[in-house]
């Protein structure tokens, strides 16, 4: 095989039990007399002994591919390697294993960002960072010693960084990325939690900051998904460390918590000259916070590149584009396009049903929601909007039936396929076999075109629903709930654990399937730009959170979107040259213009 093209054999995906290992009968080099595909043996440091190993050195490359598509369970990949990357990788997990290409470089006093899809070594990159992992310059079978790998990264950014982290002179605080395993590593309450790691004294400040002072008291168990994304931020950023890693900070969190999470981390790089990486993907945060941005690519599980810093518009626009321009490198066939004339153009269908104004009230001193009453139309994309405890889940459960409203009649007469906030995972049967149990439409070529390959199923269907990661149930969870039957879809924070790849064809899969069903779709959600890609009218939920929250009748999304972003003082602007939405930096001179004409959802 050519120098520019590896191997990659999945483990988790190869069956030999299971099959009559057609990739190595019909390999030519194999039927030829040459040992290219071969069992791994007992001496394997992974796997099973019976699944297969490729050899790089004799296998023919992506020209032949035999084995790719002899393989009945999608183990194996040949890829060649783009011609760009003239330098061997950063670090390489074993033969037939992920490859590395490139790190990102911290800088002190500087928030620096990663902009890339899961599952391309942004979690490697910040182990090797964190000196966890020792890079191995891809020579997984003769590890070299520091001295070389310094030498490797001589006269770049990360050469001075790397001595420190061979010297154990780097100190880390990270941020998990899923938050919901806190409580199984923490078995107290908030304030014991943080006040075990505040190493800077700023305890106070932060707590008030992301408004943690109701939950100080409370067990870490009992806490929401936002609550616990605002713990778990807040408890790294008390720490005294010289690198701070964040993984994701915005799932499960309002747009309001969003900028103030954002904000907070700009003060302590700047402020205290801290250096600090986050990866994120909602583009309008990730444009808020970091100074400068790596985009990563590749392909998920098999490689990743990370590119040189860039500016974080020019960063982000490239990454949308699909085209690299320093790198020449295309990423993606299609880019990821908006609307060029925001709010989407509101159309009226029937009537598909008209609810009663309706309240609930959780007891004495406890939360009340007060829903003035409204009509959602037929073939529409109804968007929910409003800060996290206004009461937006509180509605869907009314809808659905799942509450009972102390005032109104909430017996709609509808067929409602519900996706909830939080996926749980309670049945242990593989993915594919829960899909098929909803509809008889599983695996037709309509099913497989509009919802499992947009979705990025295919290569989870064998798995069970127990071993899937967060964002893989997100997925599984968006096409149960369109597969089923039904006459309002409502789906609450689909984007969550999403990367922007994945948000954008989810959001375009539940999009098409709206306009080509003539479904009716309810979506809740924190993501602008999902709103902003998905949504005809809009549904804002105001008050006190954890108090009172009021929602008014649907609305125009330029009139709902002012209303809800006049709550919070953020106001939006198109990129003049993707139509993204971006947020103003407060009291900018359009920040000010736009909220003195009282258009915070982009200038007409």
């Amino acid at each position: 095989m050519a120098d520019d093209s590896i191997a990659v054999v999945d483990l988790d995906r190869c069956q030999p039990d299971r099959c009559n290992y057609e990739c190595k009968n019909y390999c030519p080099p194999n039927r030829s007399g040459k040992e290219c595909i071969t069992l791994r043996g007992e001496e394997t440091d992974e796997g099973q002994p019976e699944q297969v190993h490729i050899s790089e050195e004799i296998c023919l490359g992506e020209s032949c591919g035999i084995c790719v598509g002899k393989c009945p369970f999608d183990a194996i990949e040949i890829i060649n390697l783009p011609q760009e990357i003239q330098d061997d990788p950063a670090h390489r997990y074993g033969e037939n294993a992920f490859s590395l290409y490139g790190l990102p470089a911290p800088q002190e006093g500087r928030v620096t960002g990663i902009l890339g899809p899961n599952g391309i070594g942004k979690t490697t990159a910040i182990r090797i960072l964190a000196g966890e992992l020792e890079p191995n310059l891809g020579r997984h079978d003769d590890q070299p010693d520091w001295d070389d790998v310094l030498e490797a990264y001589r006269g770049t950014e990360l050469q001075d960084y790397l001595a420190d982290v061979r010297d154990g002179n780097v100190t880390v605080a990270r941020k998990p990325q899923y938050v919901d395993q806190i409580p199984e590593q923490f078995d107290g309450n908030t304030r014991e939690l943080l006040e075990g790691v505040d190493e800077r004294g700023a305890l106070e400040t932060i707590v008030e900051r992301l408004s943690l002072g109701p939950v100080m008291e409370q067990s870490i168990a009992d806490l929401s998904g936002g609550e616990l994304q605002r713990v778990a931020i807040a408890a790294t950023l008390v720490r005294d460390t010289d690198f701070y890693f964040l993984d994701e900070i915005t799932p499960y969190l309002d747009i309001g918590q969003r900028v103030t999470a954002a904000r907070l981390i700009r003060e302590l790089a700047e402020e205290e000259d801290k250096s600090m990486l986050v990866v994120e993907h909602d583009l309008a945060i990730l444009d808020l916070v970091a100074d400068t941005l790596h985009v990563a690519y590749g392909e998920p599980g098999a490689y990743g590149v990370v590119t040189s810093p860039k500016s974080v518009r020019n960063g982000i626009n490239e990454y949308l584009a699909g085209y690299l321009d320093n790198e020449n490198m295309r990423i993606r066939q299609n880019p990821i396009e908006f609307e060029e004339h925001a709010p989407r153009t509101e159309t009226h269908g029937d009537v598909l049903v008209e609810y009663p104004d309706l309240t609930k009230s959780y007891g004495d001193g406890e939360f009340t929601l007060a829903v003035e009453g409204g009509q959602i139309h037929e073939n529409e994309v109804l968007g929910v909007v409003g800060p996290n405890g206004i009461g937006k889940s509180t509605f869907a459960n009314l809808l659905t039936g799942n509450l009972a409203p102390d005032e109104g009649d909430a017996d709609l007469d509808l067929d409602i396929s519900y996706k909830p906030q939080y996926v749980t995972i309670d049945q242990h049967m593989r993915v594919d076999a829960f899909l098929s149990s909803i509809t008889d439409q599983f695996g037709s070529s309509y099913w497989n075109t509009e919802i499992a390959q947009p979705l990025q199923l295919e290569r989870i269907m064998e798995q069970n629903l127990s071993d899937l990661s967060g964002g893989e149930r997100q997925r599984v969870a968006i096409a149960a709930c369109l597969s089923d039957d039904a006459d309002l879809y409502l789906l609450d924070e689909p984007s969550a654990h999403l990367d922007v790849e994945q948000r954008v064809q989810a959001t375009s899969a539940i999009r098409r399937y709206a306009e080509q069903q003539d479904a009716t779709v309810m979506v809740i959600d924190h993501d602008i730009y999902t709103i902003d890609l998905l949504a005809d009218r809009l549904l804002v939920f105001d008050g006190e959170p954890a108090v009172a929250g009021h929602a008014s009748p649907p609305q125009s999304m330029r009139d709902g979107m002012n209303e809800f972003l006049a709550n919070l003082e953020v106001t939006f602007r198109r990129d003049n040259r993707t139509s993204r939405p971006r947020i103003n930096k407060p009291d900018s001179q359009l920040d000010k213009e736009q909220k003195s004409e009282g258009e915070y959802y982009y200038a007409p």
